[in-house]
C-alpha cells in the first residue's frame, strides 16, 4: 500500500533548514507550503484548508514554536512534528503536553524526518484506508475506529493522531501490559526513541478519560512495566 501524501506546513526561520526540508519532503509526493515565524505559521495552520501536517521549529521569531503548537491545538486537529535543539529536553516535552504528535531533534536527518512525517500521515489515514471499523467501549467511553472518534458521557474528545492511537490500541488489548518500548513499537513505529514521549502521552489521556487522572482506573501504571488497560469501569 503506498504511503499517504499530503499538504505540509513546513515553519522554520533558516531558509537553508526550510529549503532543503521542502525538497525532501516534495520528493516524497507532499505538497509543502513554507512559513518563517510564528504569526505566519499560525494564520497558515488556522486557515482553510488547514495543512495536512506541520513540521514546526520550535525556535521562531515572532512566537515561539510551543505557542503557536498551542494555539494550533486549541482550534485544529492538525498533526505537529516538532523541530528541536539537541538539549531541549525540557522544550520538547511541554511541546507533546501541547499536543505535538512527534518531534525530531536538530541536528537531523531530512530523510528521517521525511520517514517521521510519512509515519504520523499514516496513523492519521489508517482507519479509512484499511477499512477497520468497529467500536471500543468501556463503561461510558467508546472509541470508534472507523471514524476515528472517542466519545466520553456523550461528549467528543479532543485527541491528537498518537492519543486516539495509543487508547485504541490499549483497549484492543485489555489486561495486558505493555513496556514502554513496546507501545514506541506498535503504536509509534519506532524501533528506537524516547520512551518519557510514551509517558507524556499517557498522563494527556488520563487527564481526558480519567474521572481522577492521579488516582486512573483505566490506564493504569504497572510498576517495573509500563501500563495496561485495566477496562470494566
Amino acid at each position: 500500500m503506498d504511503d499517504p501524501t499530503g499538504r505540509i506546513l513546513v515553519v522554520d526561520d533558516d531558509p537553508t533548514v526550510a529549503e532543503v526540508v521542502t525538497r525532501y519532503l516534495r520528493r516524497d509526493g507532499h505538497l509543502v507550503e513554507c512559513a518563517a515565524d510564528g504569526p505566519a505559521a499560525l494564520r497558515r495552520a488556522l486557515a482553510d484548508p488547514p495543512p495536512d501536517l506541520v513540521v514546526l521549529d520550535l525556535m521562531l521569531p515572532g512566537m515561539d514554536g510551543l505557542e503557536v503548537c498551542r494555539q494550533i491545538r486549541r482550534d485544529r486537529d492538525v498533526p505537529v512534528v516538532m523541530l528541536t535543539a539537541l538539549g531541549e529536553e525540557t522544550d520538547r516535552l511541554t511541546g507533546l503536553e501541547l499536543g505535538a504528535d512527534d518531534y525530531v531533534t536538530k541536528p537531523f536527518s531530512p530523510r528521517e524526518l521525511a520517514l517521521r512525517v510519512r509515519s504520523v500521515l499514516r496513523r492519521a489515514a489508517v482507519a479509512p484506508r484499511t477499512g477497520e471499523s468497529g467500536v471500543l467501549r468501556d463503561g461510558d467511553l467508546a472509541v470508534d475506529v472507523g471514524a476515528h472518534e472517542a466519545v466520553l458521557a456523550g461528549r467528543e474528545l479532543a485527541l491528537t493522531v498518537r492519543e486516539f492511537d495509543l487508547l485504541a490500541h490499549l483497549m484492543r488489548h485489555p489486561r495486558r501490559a505493555f513496556t514502554r518500548e513496546e507501545l514506541l513499537e506498535q503504536v509509534w513505529g519506532w524501533s528506537f526513541g524516547d520512551s518519557s514521549t510514551v509517558t507524556v502521552h499517557v498522563r494527556r489521556l488520563r487527564e481526558k478519560i480519567e474521572d481522577d487522572p492521579t488516582a486512573p482506573h483505566r490506564i493504569v501504571t504497572v510498576w517495573g512495566v509500563g501500563y495496561r488497560y485495566e477496562g470494566g469501569s
